[in-house]
């Protein structure tokens, strides 16, 4: 029989972990808030700061130095991924957040390449650098902060609100745009109304450091009797490079997903398809707000009939509808075409990445477990996902067809099918690490 007093105290956990992931997460809002915007801002940060004779060539530029800052994310994911194996969660991802918001604000001031040449271009590479090597380390630190406080049987769930956090940066930074837009004439966004959001980043900085002062560490790191240094961080990962292999290819649809529905939607409806600005930002909200939704179900179905279901059959579907759906797209562009395939394609992301997150945390050992998800994801994020929009620019351009970004994202898929079968596979073999549902 629950009493007052058991139900209060069950509340006041409840309240407790709600607070803990609020906290957690809000670092991760700020990472990629300010991810998103480099996106969605592509084309005048291209005449801003990287002027060249076409536009397909100061695009090119822009999206290298975007990729750029995803090169880094391994570097980070090693160095800072261990550094909070070591010293704890609650410590590194301070540290995650102070190195991210010094590249904010770097991007953030930047004068153009009319002002100070080919200074403006290299700062903009810094701050980017600077962002991709926090990232490298944030996100794995987040999930496996959130799998560690999840409550027995719903770690799925738990976990999914770290790319669920995403989602709402997406939401914010797209409206953003679209006021802007609506605010403002092409002019004034061109010259200097693009910058607001990211001054609106910068301001959100103090509040997200309060929130993150005020996390405390999880019991199972705490419990852990030994924490490994750095040293043995490196040994253990080389040790197990097949696994750090296997969970990059299972990233990597959601990778690819997730920034070609996201930060190339606005370049992709305004520069290819020719909709307006207006229109491609108004889509990515919708394609956030369906993410947000698709996420956590994704999270629960998995909990509820394991992580295997929805990784083979989600990786399947995609790989045989993605081109299909996208060439139909570039057949007779529309706003309502635009919205109804990426609203698809977001729901394979959200029902993917919502099983994904959590059994990537779960086949890492325990001891190496922020270093070992950091790195694999990184490493798909850098060789999938942080190019997808330049790949899918290139792909455009190269091959004249509009829907080439869906056999990208069909490659993508393979990967992740192929990977996923091949870890419940492994799974089998006695004393390896298994996700649930193997």
């Amino acid at each position: 029989m629950t009493t007052p007093s058991t139900a209060a105290a069950d509340g006041g956990r409840r309240a407790s972990r709600i607070g803990a992931v609020l906290r957690v997460t809000s670092g991760n809002f700020l990472e990629q808030f300010d991810f998103f915007l480099f996106g969605f801002y592509a084309t005048h940060i291209a005449r801003v700061f990287f002027p060249a004779a076409s536009e397909f060539a100061s695009l090119m530029q822009t999206f290298a130095v975007f990729g750029a800052g995803f090169l880094m994310r391994p570097l980070g994911a090693i160095v800072l991924g261990a550094y909070i194996d070591e010293v704890g969660r609650r410590k590194g991802l301070i540290v995650t957040l102070s190195i991210m918001a010094s590249g904010t604000l770097l991007i953030a001031f930047v004068p153009g390449y009319d002002s100070i040449g080919l200074l403006a271009p290299a700062l903009v590479l810094i701050g980017r650098l600077l962002q991709g090597f926090s990232a490298g380390a944030e996100l794995g630190g987040v999930s496996v902060y959130l799998s560690e406080i999840a409550t027995p049987g719903r770690r799925g769930f738990y976990t999914s609100w770290q790319s669920g956090s995403q989602q709402v940066a997406v939401v914010l930074a797209a409206l953003l745009g679209y006021g802007l837009n609506q605010s403002l004439d092409a002019a004034e966004v061109a010259a200097w109304g693009w910058r607001v959001p990211f001054f609106v980043g910068c301001m959100i900085v103090p509040f997200i450091f309060f929130l993150r002062r005020s996390l405390a560490e999880t019991a199972a790191f705490q419990a852990q009797r030994h924490h490994p240094t750095t040293a043995e961080v490196f040994r253990t990962m080389r040790a197990n490079w097949r696994l750090v292999v296997a969970g990059m290819l299972l990233s990597s649809m959601t990778t690819s997903t997730f920034y070609l529905i996201t930060v190339y939607t606005p370049t992709f409806g305004k520069t290819v398809l020719h909709l307006s600005t207006a229109e491609s930002l108004l889509v990515t909200v919708f394609v956030g707000l369906s993410n947000f939704i698709w996420l956590p179900v994704g999270g629960a179905l998995s909990d509820r009939f394991g992580r295997k279901p929805l990784l083979v059959g989600v990786a399947f579907v995609a790989m045989l509808t993605a081109y299909p759906a996208l060439h139909w797209l570039a057949q007779a562009p529309s706003f309502d075409r635009l919205l109804a395939v990426l609203l698809l394609l977001s729901s394979y992301f959200g029902l993917y990445n919502g099983a994904m997150v959590a059994a990537l945390t779960e086949v890492m050992p325990a001891q190496v477990r922020v270093v070992g998800f950091s790195l694999a994801f990184s490493l798909a994020t850098a060789v999938f996902g942080g190019f997808t929009p330049a790949i899918s620019t290139w792909l455009i351009e190269t091959t004249g067809d509009k829907a080439a970004p869906g056999a990208w994202l069909s490659v993508a898929a393979l990967c992740g099918l192929g990977a996923a079968l091949f870890l419940y596979r492994r799974a089998a073999t006695a004393g390896e690490p298994a996700p649930r549902g193997a």
